[in-house]
């Protein structure tokens, strides 16, 4: 790692910055609502510092306790994204099993037109799965956001709807506010849909880069066979969606959430 911060490697520092900025401005002007932009300002300030630490003598001139402190720091966090990377990877194309007795769609962003692009890929996933399996009760999740004039469980159910589903198909979960709650709250309808305790199948449907969260936080809350359905993702926005997911996994697994 010590050559990490030599003369001879500034221009990728450099590149990495000018990238990294310019991606933080791409998702800025998506206005998702989201504060997401901001993980890549700062990554672009870290590589603007590794660029400027790596002129001529800036690194040698640190004392070597705090350079040997950098180097731990930068090994265990590229060691923990490596491994959400991994784990995220591991259920990123799941298809899912014919005939389940339920689907839960995880709950996205509703917006005054409808449902966000991220929230319509995966309702339009289970708007497929539910064509090709008749018998298969679905159940949208979501409560009201801040920015939300509709719950995303109702709104998610009426685009449901609009495209052919029958209403008496559909269960909307109304009060959760993350993805914990959305499939807790799910599996108390799904107990109240009068499943016998733990004798059913689940589908967890969302976008490839948090089906393994979702997958997780089911098998943890359920003895229930649970399966992932990935959704389409805009290749795009896949780097800001995989490297964000990597705070919920971590923030999922000191709560105790994954297992």
């Amino acid at each position: 790692m010590k050559k990490l911060f030599t003369p001879k490697i500034r221009i990728i520092w450099l590149i990495l910055f000018i990238m990294c900025l310019g991606y933080s401005l791409m998702v800025y002007l998506v206005g998702s609502g989201t504060f997401s932009f901001t993980i890549w300002l700062a990554g672009a300030v870290f590589f603007a510092l590794c660029y400027f630490l790596a002129g001529e003598k800036r690194w040698r001139s640190i004392p070597k306790a705090l350079r040997y402190a950098a180097y731990i720091v930068l090994a265990v966090i590229t060691a923990i994204f490596v491994i959400c990377q991994g784990a995220i990877l591991s259920h990123f194309f799941d298809k899912g099993e014919p005939d389940l007795d339920y689907v839960i769609v995880l709950g996205a962003q509703m917006r005054e037109s409808g449902p966000s692009v991220i929230y319509r890929y995966r309702l339009e996933k289970a708007y497929q799965y539910l064509t090709e399996n008749p018998d298969t009760i679905c159940i949208t999740t979501g409560g009201v956001g801040v920015n939300e004039n509709i719950s995303e469980g109702m709104g998610g159910k009426k685009y449901l709807v609009s495209l052919g589903i029958p209403e008496s198909r559909i269960l909307a979960e109304e009060t959760s506010k993350d993805t914990g709650e959305n499939i807790q709250n799910a599996l108390l309808l799904i107990e109240a849909d009068g499943a016998e305790e733990d004798d059913f199948s689940i589908g967890i449907v969302t976008n490839g880069f948090h089906v393994f969260r979702g997958v997780q936080i089911a098998r943890k809350n359920t003895n229930a066979r649970v399966c992932g359905i990935a959704a389409y993702m805009q290749p795009r926005f896949i780097p800001n969606n995989m490297v964000r997911e990597c705070f919920g996994i971590i923030r999922d697994l000191i709560t105790g959430e994954l297992f």
